[in-house]
């Protein structure tokens, strides 16, 4: 992790010109050392191309080369890379070359979620280290697959949650998993409210067969969280939905679009917590909250993005501790310059997490099985909409032949 100067270098610099103004041997406050590792983005969509820009931007790797069938995907990503290297961005004609390449050290899979299987399977035969988006996968046995080709994988695999790394709920892990600022978590409720899902290159995401649907595609990151806060497996899932506004109309070759856009999700875990997540994806703005109850506190954290003109919190975090301990408010935030490289400072720091596995030889997380049991609650969710019932996980493991789980 960059430390001291190195961040002045980093941000001060490129945001103020001073760079330009002395050689680079006579850098001494800003200068930057070289990059360590190589990497090659597989997948040159906007994901990949934000991707492309962190890695530069963190400073310790930088991008060798992609691989994107889609041409105008592979100029963007070119375009990209442009912004912060002056040599050339390699492109491969297969995934194979692209993974097998001996110059590179690292894969960053940023393909559609219905190949990440496939992706992983060849990627992993290479030895080196991998990124690979959320969600993991799309279906169950895909997730557990790859969890265990992860656990005999000799590098690192760390997956794209990077939720966790966003400042309100670093916050909120510190207080509530570190410092056990709540006492014993005894409720979990998270909310997001946004707009639509984005175009894509052949609109994949508008099909739950290859998103997986949106309660496992959008959601795993929530419930990724709510697993977490939880400090348990889930047993049992209940969920309703419907698509109430967004592309009812949607239709091209693939069919019509059948995703979700709205859903209330209910989650019972082992251990007597219990979950909750409201979905609205038809806002005029991105608003996302959670709330930990634990036996001697609450925590409320929430960031919000509403475009209008006044002067509005971004992020807030709340903590009540009645007579318990002192109560709080406080605004967790990066500087801007990281919060505006993407994700509001969450691809930034999972890609100096990603680095310093590859440093220490070992990832800490968020690892694939944590992505397995997103996917584990994104599917069960999806069930239940679907039939109207409460889904039993370990009937759902049994029926993925995971029933050792």
């Amino acid at each position: 992790m960059p430390k001291g100067n190195e961040f002045w270098s980093r941000d001060f610099a490129s945001r103020y010109g001073h760079t330009s103004l002395v050689a680079d041997k006579d850098k001494y406050l800003f200068a930057r050392e070289a990059p360590k590792y190589r990497f090659n983005v597989i997948g040159a969509g906007t994901m990949g191309q934000e991707h492309i820009r962190v890695t530069n931007f963190e400073g310790r790797a930088t991008i060798n080369g992609v691989y994107d069938p889609e041409p105008l995907s592979v100029e963007n990503a070119k375009a990209a890379q442009a912004q912060y290297s002056d040599s050339p961005l390699k492109v491969y004609a297969t995934l194979e070359e692209a993974c097998a390449d001996p110059d590179v050290d690292g894969l960053i899979i940023c393909t559609p979620n219905y190949t990440h299987i496939d992706a992983v399977r060849i990627a992993a035969k290479s030895g080196k280290h991998i990124l690979v988006e959320k969600p993991v996968a799309t279906t169950i046995p895909d997730a557990y697959e790859i969890a265990q080709i992860a656990d005999a994988h000799e590098g690192v695999i760390q997956v794209g949650l990077q939720y966790r790394y966003k400042a309100i709920y670093t916050e909120a892990i510190h207080e509530a998993l570190e410092r056990k600022t709540l006492g014993n978590i005894k409720t979990v409720s998270m909310v997001e409210h946004r707009m639509a899902f984005l175009d894509k290159v052949g609109q994949w995401n508008k099909f739950s067969r290859y998103s997986g649907g949106t309660l496992v595609e959008k959601c795993c990151h929530y419930f990724d969280l709510i697993n977490l806060f939880a400090q348990s497996t889930p047993k049992r899932v209940f969920a309703s939905g419907s698509m109430a506004v967004n592309f009812k109309e949607f239709q091209n070759e693939q069919g019509k679009s059948d995703i979700l856009d709205n859903a209330m999700v209910v989650i019972e875990y082992e251990n007597g917590v219990r979950g909750s997540f409201g979905l609205a994806m038809f806002v005029p703005m991105f608003y996302e909250e959670i709330v930990l109850c634990g036996d001697i506190g609450r925590l409320r954290a929430s960031e919000n993005l509403d475009f209008l003109p006044g002067a509005t919190l971004k992020s807030q975090l709340e903590i009540f501790g009645g007579e318990t301990f002192p109560s709080r408010m406080t605004i967790p935030s990066y500087p801007v310059a990281i919060e505006e490289s993407g994700h509001n400072g969450a691809t930034f720091f999972e890609h100096a997490h990603f680095v310093d596995s590859i440093d220490n030889g070992k990832s800490e997380g968020p690892t694939a099985m944590d992505a397995f049991w997103s996917v584990v609650v994104g599917v069960a969710a999806e069930t239940s909409v679907a039939t109207g019932e409460p889904v039993e996980i370990q009937d759902l493991l049994q029926q993925s032949g995971l029933d050792q789980l």
